[in-house]
């Protein structure tokens, strides 16, 4: 694929030829079971390689031929079938098409069951996750999760065993469950590398996820050199042209943004943002929502590198392109989810903070109203997504529009749910403890002032003892068998659903 080949096309023409060949004449269900068997493989080899829309045409014949046969044996296969286009779909983010294809796969599973046979229905559950995850229906999305976290057994192929795990890691990190998602991820990266060794696309996957962990956690150092492992694997399989090689990039690319958030230092975050977004619009179109997210992350760069410019052209140029950049993400979430979902409510957000740079303060206020409103009906008062926006909003409060009463306020709320969440040693702490040390000084109360000028000293203690303990070990001891894993995970407090 580096070198501009159309291989997966030629192999997917091929093989939907071959498919049209054996439906035009009469053979036997065992011809037409090997032939999807090879599709299987076919495509599973072009999901792996990131070519979504060729594998997805090949799985589509695959399940053509299953729908020629009323029988236990073609039912199962489609509902095979179904659960790799539910993948492929919900990485192409074509998620009315998933959820179609759940729908179908359904009706297989009921039809099997009226014969007596239950089929394991631990990847379309995790795959149905995903979709409502991405559609920011977390309750859901965690409901569904457990279900397919029930349905594991150590006698499934171990790739859907490390998916699974991988994607209640996910719902559990947005649910704030940092404990049960630490169960989850560390034995998914322990049995991807023991099934799969540690140069494999399946390990980059787990670690990759990892590196997500961490930097919820705000283990962020960490964080970085997990993403970077993940990155150096994944250009190992793939070279650089491909999807899962621009996905690694662009998250690599915003964990490294936050890393050097109070350095300055971003040219390595642009250039990894720049490698995503140049390796997204070769390989899809134009206005596909996979861009939205790259798009975000290289115009939060580029915002930051413009304040820090000493040149007025400069900065108003970088400012304008970053602005392009958000409001096209807008965009795409927007048509992708609607307005109340969480991607949406972070583009608001982030054209809040561009908006308060370019000194069109009534316009971040408005954008950062949204942002709140939006998070708190989907995620509740007290998450971390709404302390982020809280806290921008007083800053814009505080800086821009002085309005210091209503800045106080939200930088106590922000501080409150970090700490809640995060402790002490919290990251994103400074930023409020720095605002409100500066609203003190404003209005000349000096006790308050020299009261969070104290905090602000113990909280940099406290950030270099972390700093120091930033060793990343991929080495863990966890339960011997997915079984014991998930058994663990369900032992541990969770919270209920909203």
């Amino acid at each position: 694929m580096d070198h501009g080949t159309k291989l997966s096309v030629t192999l997917a023409d091929a093989f939907r030829h071959r498919c049209s060949l054996l439906l035009s004449t009469a053979v036997s269900w065992k011809e037409k079971d090997k032939i999807i068997q090879l599709g299987f493989s076919l495509g599973g080899f072009l999901i792996d390689a990131g070519w979504l829309v060729d594998s997805e045409s090949i799985h589509m014949s695959c399940l053509d031929i299953c729908r020629t046969a009323d029988h236990v044996n073609a039912w199962q296969q489609a509902v095979h079938c179904c659960a790799r286009l539910m993948h492929i779909r919900n990485c192409n983010c074509m998620y009315n098409e998933a959820e179609a294809t759940w729908n179908v796969a359904m009706t297989y599973v009921d039809k099997l069951a009226e014969h007596g046979i239950r089929i394991n229905r631990a990847s379309l559950c995790s795959e149905y996750s995903t979709l409502l995850f991405a559609r920011s229906s977390y309750d859901d999305s965690y409901k569904m999760c457990c279900s397919a976290l029930n349905e594991l057994s150590s006698l499934l192929y171990p790739r859907i065993i490390v998916d699974v795990f991988r994607q209640a890691v996910k719902v559990c990190v947005v649910r704030r469950e940092f404990k049960r998602a630490e169960v989850l991820i560390k034995f998914a990266v322990h049995y991807a590398r023991e099934h799969f060794g540690a140069k494999h696309q399946v390990f980059s996957d787990a670690i990759l996820d990892y590196g997500f962990f961490l930097l919820n956690v705000d283990l962020i150092c960490q964080s970085v050199k997990v993403y970077q492992m993940a990155l150096d694997i994944r250009m190992s399989v793939f070279g650089g042209n491909n999807l899962h090689v621009a996905i690694a990039h662009e998250d690599l690319a915003y964990c490294s943004y936050v890393h050097e958030y109070s350095s300055g230092k971003f040219q390595d975050a642009k250039h990894h943002a720049d490698v995503a977004i140049d390796i997204i619009t070769r390989i899809l179109p134009h206005n596909h929502l996979l861009l939205a997210s790259s798009k975000r992350v290289k115009a939060l760069i580029l915002e930051e590198i413009a304040i820090d410019s000493h040149n007025k052209t400069v900065e108003e140029k970088l400012l304008s392109e970053a602005r392009e950049l958000h409001l096209s993400s807008l965009m795409l979430a927007k048509q992708a989810f609607g307005e109340n979902n969480v991607q949406t409510a972070k583009h608001y957000g982030n054209l809040g903070r561009l908006f308060q740079s370019m000194h069109k303060y009534q316009d971040a206020e408005e954008m950062h109203l949204k942002a709140i409103a939006i998070k708190e009906q989907l995620l509740g008062t007290d998450d971390y997504e709404v302390a982020l926006s809280v806290g921008h909003l007083a800053s814009l409060y505080n800086y821009d529009m002085q309005k210091y009463e209503e800045a106080e306020q939200l930088y106590i709320r922000s501080i409150a749910i970090g700490k809640q969440l995060f402790g002490n040693g919290y990251s994103g702490l400074e930023y409020d403890y720095r605002g409100l040390l500066r609203l003190y000084q404003s209005r000349g109360d000096a006790e308050k002032a020299s009261e969070y000028a104290t905090i602000l000293h113990e909280w940099n203690h406290l950030r270099d003892r972390k700093h120091n303990e930033s060793e990343v070990s991929l080495e863990f001891e966890v339960s011997e068998t997915c079984e014991a894993a998930v058994e663990e995970f369900f032992r541990l407090p969770g919270r209920g659903c909203l």
